[in-house]
């Protein structure tokens, strides 16, 4: 252990390289016995400074991680560099998210994110920022209204072409994108257009974009308020109607972090909606059917949340392996005996369950249950406005009964 006790150190380092690290970032880097970093950032700091063993990340990055976390731990005095500041998408988390507070010391310099919001004048609390280095561009679809400023990490040259034309192509073509490249460092360089725009060119490869939303008249903004309009959904009529999902999204009560199994996924619009609430929520969506597992995941990239999991299979056997979720939905199997116990069985203390029931025995099956484990039972009708020659008349939906309970 160092005489501080921890025995590991990360820095964040910017493009100014030594020149812009503090006094105690210096001296992590001068006491370490193993030096762990990018080969970018191992450039930025002189030989003469360090005697460390010098160990370039490997591709991917996980076994590097694990063997600091296990052969190194109190052994010897690691520091870990990493851009700018470590715990904004880097490496800091990862490291630090088994480890008591006494074990580490997290340096960080000025992130490109502050940096972006700095040269453009942004608010950084009223600016987005998205990481697109290990993600989809469709996750971008989250942030997209009008006036909305979103940062927008790269992967490479090739990702602010990327997500020009996907703006574009999203009814977003006029929006402004400023790229950074090598934001903070001497050959620091900045340009832009509209996205509609873009040229067919790849950018410096160490950048980030600044996007001021901006759509066209085509442009669709999509509300992250529940009940999003059916036809947003590609559905073959397996599909919680708008009104049924807000009433049932407010009776699974998201929070964040939190992980919700949804049973009988259907077209997935259940699970879609709970992951557009909050971008920490995740849900696992089971679904017997080929086809409609497919739709689940079309449906979840077209609507911003690619990183919903989809298990094809059947519920409970597909349950195997999996960690126990914070809600779960039931949406179809409703009356089935063996499958409400393994859900009971896996849900926790506190979590919460939801049953829709659209037939006589589904309905009865949950006021069976409501009997015995207690909880709130309703039931929801609703009517929408249809024409009916040159008037509108009242169209009854299918009522449903919902049943939501909290295991104690």
């Amino acid at each position: 252990m160092t005489p501080a006790g921890h025995w590991l150190s990360i820095v964040g380092i910017g493009e100014d390289g030594w020149e812009g690290l503090n006094a105690e970032a210096r001296r992590a880097i001068q006491s370490a016995e193993a030096l762990y970093g990018g080969a970018r950032h191992l450039a930025l700091t002189p030989a003469a400074e360090s005697s460390a063993v010098r160990i370039p990340w490997p591709s991917p990055m996980a076994p590097a991680i694990q063997r600091i976390l296990t052969e190194d731990r109190g052994k010897k005095r690691v520091t870990v560099l990493a851009s700018g500041d470590p715990m904004l998408y880097g490496v800091g988390a990862p490291l630090t998210r088994g480890l008591p507070a006494a074990e580490f010391r997290v340096i960080p310099q000025v992130s490109a994110f502050s940096l972006a919001c700095a040269r453009l004048g942004w608010p950084m609390a009223e600016t987005h920022l998205v990481s697109l280095v290990e993600q989809p561009v469709e996750q971008v679809l989250l942030h997209l209204s009008p006036g909305q400023r979103v940062v927008i990490f790269s992967k490479d040259g090739s990702t602010p072409k990327t997500v020009a034309r996907f703006l574009t192509e999203s009814g977003y073509g006029p929006s402004r994108i400023d790229v950074f490249e090598n934001l903070g460092g001497p050959s620091e360089r900045n340009w832009g257009k509209r996205a509609a725009d873009w040229p067919d060119r790849p950018c410096g490869k160490l950048n980030l974009m600044a996007v001021r939303c901006a759509p066209d008249a085509a442009a669709k903004p999509q509300s992250l308020a529940p009940g999003l309009p059916d036809d947003v959904f590609d559905a073959d009529g397996q599909l919680t109607k708008r009104e049924v999902r807000a009433v049932t999204l407010a009776r699974l009560a998201p929070l964040p972090n939190q992980t919700l199994w949804d049973i009988g996924a259907g077209a997935g619009s259940i699970g879609i909606e709970w992951m557009r609430l909050c971008p920490s929520c995740s849900c696992v969506a089971f679904e017997a059917r080929e086809d409609r597992a497919a739709r689940i995941r079309a449906n979840a990239l077209r609507l911003g949340v690619p990183r919903l999991q989809v298990v094809q299979g059947m519920a409970p056997a597909a349950f195997a392996g999996l960690a126990p979720p914070d809600a779960i939905f039931l949406g179809g199997g409703v009356g089935n005996d063996a499958l409400f116990d393994a859900c009971w069985a896996i849900l926790p203390r506190g979590g919460r369950l939801v049953a829709n029931a659209v037939t006589l025995h589904s309905e009865a099956a949950l006021a069976a249950r409501h009997t015995i484990y207690g909880g709130d039972l309703m039931r929801l009708a609703a009517s929408r406005a249809d024409r009916i020659g040159s008037s509108y008349v009242w169209r009854p939906m299918m009522p449903i009964t919902q049943w939501t309970v909290t295991k104690p």
